[in-house]
């Protein structure tokens, strides 16, 4: 009885206990261990450490050489090729993309976790290159030797050398400045940071609607129970923010943003275009940096802003994809003029008023939820969102200034599932919906402090939109960035209300402003491109990747193939037609433009197609507002012209300076 032993051996399925003596061979007790698993006999391994060192082979030493005894814990370790497990154990090295394990969020704080053992289904997600990177990144914060406190050698750590985790709340508060919200990867080592190591941790996105499938009882309003009945809402402020800090690559691109204002007095909206990268000043920080603000279609006025239906959304995103770039956020202008002499603004949102209104929380939400975030821990494949919000409004300086936020998960949840409403007369307050025999509504609470400095807890009805408010700096670079280097300015999208119009005459007169330019640089405007796609006359969706590459890359050469083009130089011959032959004086020859020969200087060239005509032929008169254009290629293209046109009275054909073909223009009969 005295060789009689037990021993432990755990694995990602949980602990067993086999039993053994002394005597056994380590052969005899690998066969039991796998038949107590299910496994095949080479389908794992077993090891004395956590860490895999000290692997037990299958040999016939006894378990007494090998040092085993009564009640010692051994590990077991599927291989790579057996199926059984769904999962390996966690080693030595947890921060690592592949280890780290899941955490979880209930419905009454997105912060908190539940125990729910992590399951070996859990869908297979693409997230976000920044994420994959700083999931390995160790994200410890490593301190020198105090000399003072310090009575170790140089190799020693004491608690006042020892590095600190990126959680560490004593030290983001003794940052210049204080630093509020922890990163979320921070958050993330902080659940999964335990002996468990967050085995049975699971993030949950919070829902506000009634569980389907309940069979106990009518559907709501007839019935309900605690198994489908959404847990209450208790809102606190949010440890952690998905964006630790928003950068502009350089001042221009607010500036152009905020022109429209100063020539209008009307309010503007648009998104940004740029990256997420790390943020050095944050353990395990996400920064989010801006390289272009495109402008949707919209209605504003000097106190009101509304979006309309962009049927060139999709066609941007494309865009800004090749270019390596997505939507980071969106921002719009809340502006009041103080003193045009000087330029100064009015101080409007302060901690008197408000910083965000209930209205434009909804709105963050609502755009939060349209980009959330992907993330392989989350059972529903995407948790929380690194969309942000900034506001241009009035600082304490009576300057522009620029705000950024997020709102929180428990936010983006009550937008979700329309639990949230504005207030009409009072902006920082919002309101829980009550529940309706066509929606259940859970009830959402808030804390606050009475007269006597005692906690108390208030129905959401109405709400301080403080709750949902998360606040991230926003910055601009000492050293200015440019993703797009264009020094000229191509005019911007949705513009006609200051008559800026993208147009072939447009780009004619950009590209004669671009003298002595490399042909890159002159391409390298996101507003351009996005014209050059976009564009009704001549949209070069399907042929602009090779020049969206160039641009991504900054690469010249590849810049110049696609200028030899044949797209490229029907654009050429488009620009020439809009605004008239371009002078050599101007640069456009050396940037691609076509050089007329001396020979045909008695030459003209229609404003409507891509021929030089002989002379002979200038007789014209006014005929018909819409026309039927022979392009090259035996292509079709209708054209709607906006201002009086003109057309040859000639019949006879005039010849092509490139070739046989033949110049005219079609009368079209219209009802």
């Amino acid at each position: 009885m005295g060789d009689n032993i037990i021993i432990r051996v755990q694995s990602p399925d949980g602990m067993k206990k086999i039993p053994s003596t002394k005597r056994e061979t380590a052969a005899a007790f690998l066969k039991k261990v796998a038949k107590e698993f299910g496994f095949s006999s080479n389908g794992f391994s077993v090891y004395l450490n956590r860490n895999k060192t000290g692997e037990i082979l299958s040999q016939n030493k006894t378990l007494s050489l090998l040092k085993i005894k009564h009640g010692d814990m051994l590990f077991l370790f599927p291989s790579a090729s057996s199926s059984s497990s769904g999962e390996t154990m966690d080693t030595a090295t947890p921060h690592t993309s592949s280890s780290l394990p899941s955490i979880s969020s209930s419905s009454s704080s997105s912060s908190s976790s539940s125990l729910i053992p992590r399951s070996s289904s859990a869908p297979q997600v693409q997230e976000d290159e920044i994420d994959q990177y700083l999931a390995k990144q160790d994200g410890k914060i490593y301190r020198n030797r105090d000399p003072q406190l310090c009575r170790h050698g140089a190799l020693g750590k004491c608690v006042h050398c020892v590095p600190l985790e990126p959680f560490d709340e004593d030290y983001l508060n003794h940052l210049d400045p204080p630093v509020k919200h922890m990163s979320f990867h921070a958050y993330l080592r902080k659940l999964t940071g335990g002996a468990d190591k967050g085995k049975f941790a699971a993030l949950e996105n919070i829902s506000c609607k009634i569980k389907s499938g309940c069979e106990g009882h009518p559907p709501w309003p007839e019935g309900i129970c605690t198994k489908c009945q959404p847990s209450a809402i208790t809102l606190n402020r949010q440890k952690y923010r998905h964006v630790d800090n928003i950068m502009f690559e350089n001042h221009t691109i607010a500036d152009r943003f905020l022109d429209f204002w100063r020539k209008t007095g009307s309010q503007r909206m648009g998104y940004l275009y740029g990256r997420y990268t790390e943020h050095t000043d944050i353990p395990l920080g996400i920064r989010a940096e801006v390289a272009a603000i495109y402008e949707p279609p919209q209605s504003a006025t000097q106190n009101s802003l509304e979006l309309l239906e962009d049927p060139k959304a999709a066609a941007v995103d494309e865009i800004a994809a090749k270019l390596g770039l997505c939507k980071v956020g969106w921002i719009f202008t809340d502006l009041l003029s103080e003193d045009t002499r000087i330029g100064t603004v009015h101080y409007i949102r302060n901690q008197d008023s408000f910083y965000l209104s209930a209205e434009e929380c909804i709105t963050a939400g609502y755009f939060q939820n349209q980009h959330s975030n992907p993330c392989r821990l989350s059972r529903d494949g995407s948790f929380g969102s690194k969309f942000v919000t900034v506001v241009a409004t009035g600082g304490p300086d009576n300057q522009v200034h620029f705000e950024g936020y997020q709102v929180s998960n428990q936010c983006m949840a009550l937008v979700r599932d329309e639990c949230l409403l504005p207030c009409k007369d009072a902006p920082e307050l919002g309101y829980a919906k009550e529940s309706s025999p066509e929606q259940y509504v859970p009830d959402v609470f808030y804390k606050d402090k009475d007269k006597f400095g005692n906690d108390v807890t208030f129905l959401a009805r109405p709400l301080p939109v403080e709750y949902l408010i998360i606040d991230i700096t926003t910055t601009f670079p000492k050293d200015p960035q440019y993703t797009f280097t264009s020094t000229q300015r191509f005019p911007i999208e949705n513009r006609d209300l200051l008559g800026e119009t993208q147009d072939f005459h447009s780009l004619a007169t950009y590209l004669s402003q671009c003298s002595s330019v490399s042909f890159l640089d002159i391409v390298s405007d996101f507003h351009l491109l996005l014209f050059l796609v976009t564009n009704e006359v001549m949209p070069l969706r399907d042929s602009i990747g090779l020049l969206l590459d160039a641009v991504k890359t900054s690469n010249e050469q590849l810049a110049q193939t696609w200028k030899k083009s044949e797209q490229w130089a029907t654009i050429e011959q488009l620009c020439s037609t809009e605004g008239g032959q371009p002078s050599s004086s101007l640069g456009y020859e050396a940037m691609g433009g076509p050089a007329v020969p001396a020979s045909s200087a008695a030459m003209w060239s229609c404003l409507h197609c891509t021929f030089m005509n002989q002379p002979g032929t200038e007789h014209l008169k006014p005929r018909s507002s819409r026309w039927l254009l022979k392009a090259e290629k035996d292509a079709l293209v209708y054209i709607q012209m906006v201002q009086k046109h003109w057309c040859l009275e000639a019949t006879e054909s005039s010849s092509n300076n490139r070739g046989s073909e033949d110049c005219y223009f079609t009368e079209l009969q219209w009802d």
